[in-house]
């Protein structure tokens, strides 16, 4: 028998499941409440409970980061997430969310793949967040600078002029990264200013991860 002839197709995901739980809760009130006499149809209604249940997994944990984003979206900490996951923690409680996450990133594919990749992440912002502060009035020199290149696109320009005026210097990192890409020939020394600082913090974010899995 082809259990498959008897699932429904085409239906939204999140409604199907909650019939097809309904339909495997049945199956079960069926099986125990005559636990040793066959059914008249044969297995078929266990069959189709049974492959019901392999769906509805895959929507339950398809739910959860769902559920998770939408609870910090709303202000919920990790510490009120801890005990509602099952787990002890405020970090066990995100190290769950990045687990179950898929990740964008090439050649990550397992959950501790994926709460690595992302401390390795925050780890190098860190460290690049942390040097930018430490340099900020050479950061700014070098957005003030560009921000006398008439040729750049306005967004590019409104978005250095944006970063210059607020109060952490890290802000600054993305619109000259920005803005090396509109550079015409002319300005090769702000290029080269703008490639070195690229490269530096490249460096420092591998330094990050590196000491990170040391240390770990």
């Amino acid at each position: 028998m082809d259990v498959s002839e008897d699932m429904p197709t085409s239906r939204p995901a999140d409604a199907a499941a909650a019939v097809d739980i309904g339909r495997i809760g049945a199956a079960l009130e069926a099986a125990r409440a005559h636990p040793e006499v066959p059914a008249a149809a044969g297995p078929a209604e266990f069959l189709t409970a049974l492959a019901l249940l392999h769906a509805v997994r895959e929507h339950l944990a398809a739910w959860e980061p769902e559920l998770i984003d939408a609870a910090r979206a709303h202000g919920a900490s990790w510490a009120q997430l801890a005990p509602v996951l099952g787990v002890a923690s405020r970090q066990a409680a995100e190290r769950r969310a990045l687990r179950l996450r898929p990740s964008t990133e090439a050649g990550v594919r397992t959950g501790d793949e994926r709460v690595t990749a992302e401390r390795d992440r925050r780890a190098g912002q860190r460290a690049v967040a942390a040097w930018a502060r430490d340099h900020a009035a050479d950061l700014r020199q070098l957005a003030g600078q560009l921000g006398a290149v008439t040729d750049l696109p306005i967004v590019t320009q409104t978005a250095l002029h944006t970063a210059l005026g607020r109060p952490d210097a890290a802000d600054l990192l993305a619109p000259l990264a920005d803005a090396r890409t509109h550079l015409r020939p002319g300005s090769e020394t702000l290029a080269a200013r703008i490639d070195a600082l690229a490269d530096h913090t490249d460096t420092l974010r591998s330094g990050a991860r590196d000491r990170r899995r040391t240390a770990g």
